[in-house]
Formats: structure tokens, C-alpha cells, sequence
């Protein structure tokens, strides 16, 4: 029997349409009620979130997400379970636009190198060196003040173990060029008997210990900013963290005498509540700091001393060695700075 066409006006007959003109039925849902909170720890694919002062939940990040990264720093909405309670899972559902977003490049030498993107949102980061043990480097510091500076960050600067060294050129240096520098001694840190994690305590339990003026002021700097920790390892940033944020329980380890190199103790960025509005963002130690997201331009805006100065330069000068008629070279008092910054020029794109 041969099939009957019963025709499309016939009631029964459903007919699809094609896929290029086939309706959009999928609203996208606006997540009007997401709980909004910061991300303070990432861990194999579950981040923490504080939504409020006492309250840290769990969460994973939802599909509607799709390949968008979320880092420490991240201000994100949240749907699911916010109790905080143990065992519950909440999603993250939206990522907030960021202020700021600091960098690295993987591979120093190589323009265009992969990039790790370290922490978002923060206002100012807080350059670790030690005066001795290991010895400070100052390449070290102006990669990170490139950075900041081209994140839009404030650098600040922390000299630690200045008993064992008072490195006053170095501070001196810096300072000269707008730097705030802080300088530390080991017996400015006080033990104090371990207590509970801030990340999942009340933050108002967290009163700064008592302290040497020096860092009291560091302390007071922090206040109401989110500020990033970055130094080579065995420089003592854990311990300094240890020192600003009680219960903060970061590892301490020390520097191999054959290397002169510090070992990881933090193995991932974690945010902490300090006093009452402020964080501090620990990070893992760095062997190295790449420059390749940075071009040349805003290399040179990261030393703003030769920035002014190159200002009257003539048009098109690359401030190279060998520019011809380059005013920096007219500069003697400031050839430390110069030779490293034409020595960190050789990384990056070039912009001129």
C-alpha cells in the first residue's frame, strides 16, 4: 500500500522548521538575585567565596559561565545552597567586570609568551625583597613596579631581615623615584599561639598583635585596600603575613644554602581579611617575572623618572643604547635605573 500524502495543511502534521530559521525559545536567565561575593581561594576547579564577613561558602563555577576564568579577586554572584554550611555547594553564576588585573608572562625572553593572570581587583601590591638571604634583586622589583604601575596598581615596597642588612642605597633608590618603602626586622614578629583560619573566621575577631612601629604602619597602609603580596620565595612574605593577620597559619620555610634560594611554602593565592575593610592577597613565591603583555610605552611609564625625561626626547627616539640623541643618556645620576630598564626593553614589543 503506497503511502497516503495527507499534505501540510492537514492539522496532524507537525512540521519542523529548519534549523536557520528556527526560533530562539532559550531565555537566558538574568540571575537578578545572585549573592555577590569575593573570591578568596581557588582550588582544583571549587573556590572559596566570602559573601560576608563571617559567612565563606564553597562553590564551582556554573555552565552559563562558559570558558570565562575566575581568580582571587574576582567579584562573582552566586545561586545554590549560600549557607556556608560543611558539605553544601553553591554556583557561581556571574563574574563581575574587573577594576584591575595584574599579570605575568610566562617566558621573559619570548614576545607574545603565554600569560598567568595573578590576582583581580587589587589597588596596590606590596613588593617583597629580603636585605640578605637571599639578596635582593633589583631587576626583581622593577618587573613588578612595570607591572603594577601598567595595571593600574600602586607599588609599594617591603624590605624584610634589614638586622642582617640596611641596604640604604636600595631603599634610598626607591624612594627617590616615589617608591613608599617599608623595612622590616625578624624580631619585629611576635609568636603568637595558632588560632583559627581568617578565611573562616569573623573577620572584626581579627585585632592586628602588638607590634613595632614599623609594622604598624605597613598595618595602616593595608587598611581598606586589596593589596597582593609578591617576592621571590624565602624572602619572608609568609612570615610577614603571618605577622599582619593573626591566625593566618601560612607556612614558613627556609633558604638553601647552596642555592641562596628560598623553597615554595604557598602554593596558591590566598585572600585575608585584615582589620576591617582591607585584604591581603598572599601569592606564591616567583622565580620569575615575564614582561611580554607589557609593550615598550608602558615599560617606560613603569620608570617615571625616565618617563618625564624622555618626554623631550626626539620624535620616535626608541631610548635604546644606541637611539642617537636620546636625553637619557644625559642623566648620569640615573644609570642604574637606565641600564635596567634598556635591559627589560629587550623583551618587550616595541611601540615606537
Amino acid at each position: 500500500m503506497s503511502r497516503r500524502d495527507i499534505g501540510t495543511d492537514d492539522p496532524r502534521v507537525h512540521v519542523r522548521p529548519g534549523k536557520g530559521s528556527r526560533p530562539r525559545t532559550k531565555k537566558r536567565p538574568s540571575f537578578a538575585h545572585a549573592v555577590p561575593g569575593m573570591v578568596v581561594a581557588v582550588d582544583r576547579g571549587r573556590f572559596t567565596v566570602a559573601i560576608s564577613a563571617n559567612c565563606m561558602v564553597q562553590a564551582v563555577k556554573a555552565r552559563a559561565l562558559g570558558r570565562k576564568g575566575v581568580i582571587v579577586g574576582d567579584w562573582v554572584g552566586l545561586e545554590g545552597d549560600t549557607s556556608g554550611t560543611p558539605d553544601t555547594l553553591a554556583r557561581i553564576v556571574t563574574l563581575e567586570e574587573r577594576q584591575t588585573v595584574l599579570r605575568r608572562s610566562f617566558d621573559e625572553s619570548e614576545v607574545g609568551a603565554r600569560e598567568k593572570l595573578i590576582v583581580a581587583n587589587a589597588t596596590q601590591m606590596l613588593i617583597v625583597v629580603a636585605a640578605r638571604d637571599p639578596e635582593p634583586k633589583r631587576g626583581m622589583i622593577d618587573r613588578a613596579i612595570v607591572s603594577a604601575l601598567d595595571a593600574k596598581v600602586t607599588p609599594l615596597l617591603a624590605v624584610t631581615k634589614t638586622d642582617l642588612d640596611s641596604v640604604p642605597a636600595l631603599i634610598a633608590d626607591y624612594e627617590a623615584v616615589g617608591i613608599k618603602v617599608f623595612t622590616l626586622n625578624r624580631n619585629l614578629y611576635e609568636a603568637t599561639a595558632p588560632v583559627p583560619s581568617p578565611v573562616e573566621t569573623h573577620p572584626s575577631h581579627l585585632a592586628p598583635r602588638p607590634c613595632a612601629p614599623q609594622l604598624q604602619e605597613l598595618h595602616q597602609q593595608l587598611q581598606g585596600e586589596v593589596t597582593v603580596l609578591l617576592g621571590h620565595s624565602g624572602v619572608g612574605k609568609s612570615t610577614l603575613v603571618n605577622a599582619l593577620v593573626p591566625g593566618a597559619n601560612r607556612a614558613t620555610g627556609e633558604v638553601n644554602e647552596v642555592t641562596g634560594k628560598g623553597r615554595h611554602t604557598s602554593t596558591s593565592a590566598v585572600a585575608l581579611p585584615i582589620g576591617s575593610q582591607g585584604w591581603l592577597i598572599d601569592t606564591p613565591g616567583v622565580r620569575s617575572f615575564g614582561l611580554a603583555h607589557v609593550d615598550a610605552a608602558g615599560l617606560l611609564r613603569g620608570f617615571t623618572e625616565l618617563y618625564a625625561i624622555a618626554q623631550d626626547c626626539p620624535r620616535g627616539c626608541a631610548h635604546a643604547a644606541d637611539a642617537p640623541d636620546c636625553l637619557l643618556d644625559e642623566h648620569p645620576e640615573l644609570a642604574l635605573r637606565l641600564a635596567s630598564f634598556r635591559s627589560l626593553l629587550r623583551e618587550v614589543p616595541s611601540a615606537y
